[in-house]
């Protein structure tokens, strides 16, 4: 571990069981979607794939049927379809509630000259009504999915990079990337940031976000700010003799 800490000027924070609580509205929304090709529960397909979607979380969607459907496209892509539709119609019946502590997280980090960008594996229609519904478009300065990366999502580094590219960041390590899934660790630390922290407010467990590169490990996003905000950041980091 460096001696030299480096301050974080961006902080690439993920969607879905990071900064919203929708983990059960998205599984529905898969499990609605792999309905539509004939993967209906009680049975064993079923239950490999919702195996396969939870491995999967924080990519990009299409990926995750393309997983399913292997060496199917029209099938990913009609699954995906409908995966689209049914999440952004249960954010019209239901609406969106992020996670306690969010919104001071948030203000308290661009307070502080830390700028701010949503990374998600929605599509930018969906990405597009989540901010929508959350009301959050002036909140972060930037929001993206896979398709502003050229289509690569998690655990590919690339819209890490693009957010570093689009505002000004000198320097990778100036980077903190945050999620609740194993892919947003292996983003953060193929894109070199510094700080790669894991919340246990979404669908992985600490042993699966350590195993994908976790630096730290925090109950939430509210324990965001006191981390990378801190001048003593160096000494909070995850060794392996903590693990």
């Amino acid at each position: 571990m460096s001696d030299v800490v480096v301050p974080i000027k961006l902080a690439c924070i993920d969607l879905a069981g990071t900064t919203i609580g929708d983990i059960a509205m998205v599984e529905r929304a898969f499990a609605e979607a792999i309905a539509t090709q004939g993967i209906v529960p009680g049975t064993g397909a079923y239950a490999r794939a919702m195996v396969h979607v939870h491995r999967s979380r924080g990519c990009p969607k299409i990926e995750v049927f393309r997983g399913i459907f292997p060496g199917n496209e029209a099938q990913a892509q009609a699954a995906n379809l409908t995966f689209e539709r049914s999440y952004q119609g249960a954010l019209d019946r239901a609406g969106l509630v992020p996670i306690p502590g969010v919104l001071e997280t948030l203000d308290k980090l661009r307070g502080s000259g830390v700028q701010l960008a949503l990374i998600t594996g929605f599509s930018r229609a969906t990405l597009g009504r989540v901010l929508g519904v959350l009301g959050w478009h002036d909140r972060v300065d930037l929001a993206i999915c896979p398709e502003d990366a050229g289509g690569r999502g998690r655990p590919w580094p690339d819209m890490v990079l693009h957010a570093v590219l689009r505002l000004g960041i000198e320097d990778v390590r100036q980077v903190a990337v945050v999620g609740d899934a194993e892919s947003d660790m292996l983003c953060g630390r193929r894109a070199g940031a510094s700080v790669v922290a894991g919340v246990m407010t979404g669908v992985h467990s600490r042993e699966r976000l350590l195993k994908g590169g976790a630096t730290h490990i925090l109950d939430s996003i509210a324990d965001l700010p006191d981390l990378i905000l801190s001048e003593d950041l160096g000494t909070h980091q995850v060794t392996a003799a903590g693990r």
